[in-house]
């Protein structure tokens, strides 16, 4: 059996389109027909079903699915057990994180572990989307979440407070002309997502017009530092950002907590161990930051 079928088969059966599997695992999407194609022809039955909205699986392709799931877990579970027996303070650590606590919170602390461990090199993936652990997408992972629910191991560091944020310009200046529910005051907005009107909704500014779409977190902390308005943002930015401070007559939520993850196999590797001692230690250093006291 040609094994460049299998994860091609299993990258298009999680993503509907060639294109996106392509991008996920690297390739083309000509390089991956080609290997759908030829796994069909190797097996001598259709697994996925071409139509404008994509690629779905067939009943074939759907009875094949749990059994490629099996052989890719094993197949991970074999790699990792392979790393688990490297024992020196050498080599490759991939960590991911989002680009809010990495830009502003991390670059210290890896050029700090950087120089304790020259031989250590960090491939730093940044994204608000989240990496598996259970697929071997990465193998330390900083989030917040108010539960996890990959197949890891890891620290409940502290809880992550998130406020709602504005200079202290605009506050002097808006906060005494606005009425007690908000009126009078701007949230700066990400577009059209439940949770932050549901934010909104409850926080002691429920009717502050909402002003703007913008997708981007850091974004929201720019504008929050010119002046532009409200927003959500974790409350450590005002150890960052002198300017920025918690606008006075609001709570702090504090549903999500402060993770750091890796994959259990990895417990037994010597720099991944070292780095996930120093970087916990040294987020612990800033927890009254993440905590927002």
């Amino acid at each position: 059996m040609d094994w460049k079928s299998l994860p091609a088969f299993l990258a298009v059966a999680r993503h509907g389109s060639l294109r996106s599997a392509a991008e996920q695992l690297g390739g083309t999407h000509a390089t991956l027909r080609r290997q759908v194609e030829a796994l069909e022809a190797q097996l001598g039955t259709q697994l996925f079903r071409r139509s404008a909205e994509g690629l779905s699986l067939t009943a074939a392709g759907r009875r094949l699915l749990p059994q490629a799931l099996e052989a890719e877990a094993a197949l991970l579970k074999g790699f990792n057990a392979v790393q688990g027996l490297d024992r020196e303070a050498a080599g490759r650590i991939r960590l991911s994180a989002d680009p809010m606590t990495a830009h502003y919170l991390l670059a210290p602390v890896l050029a700090e572990f950087a120089a304790l461990y020259p031989e250590i090199e960090i491939e730093l993936r940044l994204a608000y989307t989240l990496d598996s652990i259970a697929r071997n997408e990465t193998d330390v992972s900083i989030r917040h979440a108010a539960a996890i629910e990959d197949d890891a191991v890891g620290r409940k560091l502290f809880p992550l407070s998130i406020g709602v944020m504005a200079s202290r310009d605009y506050i002097d200046r808006a906060l005494p002309a606005a009425d007690r529910n908000g009126r009078g005051l701007s949230w700066i907005g990400y577009g059209d997502v439940p949770e932050l009107a549901t934010m909104i909704a409850e926080s002691a500014f429920p009717e502050a017009s909402v002003r703007h779409s913008v997708p981007d977190p850091e974004m929201h902390l720019h504008l929050v530092r010119a002046g532009a308005g409200m927003t959500f943002l974790a409350t450590w930015v005002t150890a960052v950002f002198p300017e920025i401070q918690r606008v006075p007559g609001t709570e702090l939520d504090q549903r999500r907590s402060t993770w750091v993850l890796l994959h259990s196999d990895l417990r037994r590797v010597r720099r991944v161990r070292l780095f996930v001692d120093y970087l916990c230690s040294a987020l612990q250093e800033r927890r009254a930051a993440f905590l927002g006291f």
